[in-house]
């Protein structure tokens, strides 16, 4: 499902126009994507929860030659499903 497809289901669910539907997930998109740049978490009931994890440098090796490589820190957004999604 894309982004189009999930506005025009939210829109059907909802009972809203699809143009309403889609400033709704566009708002949703932007506030999250700032919650997460500001390490917080959101928790969706029934979903699950969005947290961001932070991953220390560290020396890795190039596959083809073997050669060691150094993989630089970095962040990445980590979901967890609820239970509900689980079963």
């Amino acid at each position: 499902m894309n982004k189009s497809q999930l506005a025009e289901a939210v829109a059907r669910e909802a009972r809203l126009s699809k143009i309403d539907a889609v400033k709704a997930l566009n708002a949703f998109v932007k506030v999250a994507v700032e919650a997460l740049r500001g390490d917080e978490k959101i928790l969706l009931t029934g979903l699950g929860t969005f947290s961001t994890v932070r991953y220390p440098e560290r020396m890795g090796r190039n596959p083809r030659t073997g050669a060691p490589v150094r993989i630089p820190a970095r962040r990445a957004v980590r979901f967890r499903p609820s239970r509900t999604i689980e079963d």
